[in-house]
């Protein structure tokens, strides 16, 4: 469906590009707020406009949300760095961007999360982001949270690891996911922008083990199926180890991908983009 006055925060990122292709295929109007706008050529300046601001700024979004119906934020770090913590990015950003929001009256505020993130919130990288769900509902504007079952782009450490005529597995390797494309949850999240105060968790069309998901990346690079199984402590022991004697910055990622794969995690199914052949797409460069 059509909608005005969007306004789209973290238009560069991996999710965030494919949503601002996606509102502007449907003849939404957009706004875009970027960092570097010198680096972006507009080709659609009949939907799109381009406005510079740093969503960790206050200072820089003041009354940016002028005229805006519904805000998009995709904004959020998966490593920090650049100084940069979860708690300035994921809570602090989008706050900044919430506060914003309701003093210009906007309509609707579409935040994206990742799944389960209400039942780890004691990790590191769930914590901040649970901290402005929390704000979100709380607001009195209309909202959607959106949780994805984790993107294609982060099943890349798979064919990493497939290079080598190997890939590593905690435990027994039947944990079940169904990761989603970037492209088809762009397309989910503008069906539902109508809806109001909703959390919307899902994943892509295939619900696969991690060994088939282990044999997919191998197949791609034409690697006889080779699966190590590590016991499910060294997991465990790995994720203690990496709090104690690593920052935050180093093991927040880590805790997250390794805390997640030890148990199913299965979402709605969505979409028509599938992860076999998005493996071998990506082989082709590898």
């Amino acid at each position: 469906m059509k909608h005005t006055n969007i306004l789209l925060a973290g238009a560069t990122g991996y999710l965030g590009n494919y949503l601002l292709n996606e509102l502007l295929d449907n003849k939404n109007q957009v706004i875009a707020i970027v960092r570097n706008p010198d680096k972006w050529q507009n080709s659609n300046e009949d939907y799109l406009e381009i406005k510079q601001a740093e969503v960790t700024k206050a200072e820089t979004l003041r009354d940016i949300c002028k005229g805006i119906n519904t805000v998009i934020s995709t904004v959020g770090i998966t490593k920090q760095k650049d100084g940069l913590t979860y708690m300035d990015v994921d809570y602090r950003a989008n706050m900044n961007l919430l506060e914003e929001a309701k003093k210009s009256g906007v309509a609707q505020f579409v935040y994206v999360s990742a799944i389960n993130g209400d039942k780890y919130r004691d990790l590191k990288i769930f914590e901040a982001k649970e901290k402005f769900v929390a704000a979100l509902k709380s607001s009195g504007l209309n909202y959607t949270i959106v949780r994805p079952n984790g993107f294609f782009s982060d099943m890349g450490h798979f064919l990493q690891m497939a290079k080598s005529g190997r890939v590593f597995l905690f435990g027994s390797g039947h944990q079940k996911f169904n990761p989603i494309h970037g492209a088809d949850l762009a397309r989910a999240i503008v069906a539902t922008l109508d809806d109001d105060n909703k959390e919307l968790t899902i994943g892509g069309p295939d619900v696969m083990s991690l060994n088939e998901i282990a044999k997919l990346a191998l197949t791609a690079l034409n690697k006889p199926i080779k699966i190590i199984h590590l016991p499910d402590w060294s997991r465990k022991l790995t994720i203690r180890c990496l709090r104690s004697f690593t920052s935050v910055t180093t093991y927040g990622p880590m805790e997250f991908f390794l805390t997640l794969m030890a148990e199913d995690n299965i979402a709605s199914t969505y979409g028509h983009e599938h992860l076999k052949d998005f493996y071998l797409e990506e082989a082709k460069n590898l």
